[in-house]
């Protein structure tokens, strides 16, 4: 699994199966949508994956505010800089 699949589960499976979902989580690694009578209703991640996404979503934003800076025409950072503040992010 994984890749462009988008997994869809009612939401008796939360309720009777956690622990297939659960799984099915963990191994995919990708976001597993949850329905209620037919509708989208919520989300269900695994974890480690969720938090992995979070850090690469921050990582996204200091480079995007990087860039802006350096635009604005004012003093860029140093490589080292750069590589302070990403293990920095890392590291929390």
């Amino acid at each position: 699994m994984g890749g462009d699949e988008v997994l869809i589960k009612p939401s008796t499976s939360i309720r009777n199966g956690y622990n297939l979902i659960s799984d099915m989580a963990r191994e995919s690694r990708e976001p597993i949508y949850i329905t209620r009578n037919g509708e989208g209703d919520g989300v269900y991640m695994n974890i480690e994956a969720f938090e992995q996404r979070e850090l690469l979503i921050r990582l996204e934003m200091e480079l995007e505010i990087a860039e802006r800076y350096k635009l604005s025409g004012k003093p860029t950072f140093t490589t080292e800089d750069v590589q302070k503040r990403v293990e920095g992010i890392l590291s929390e």
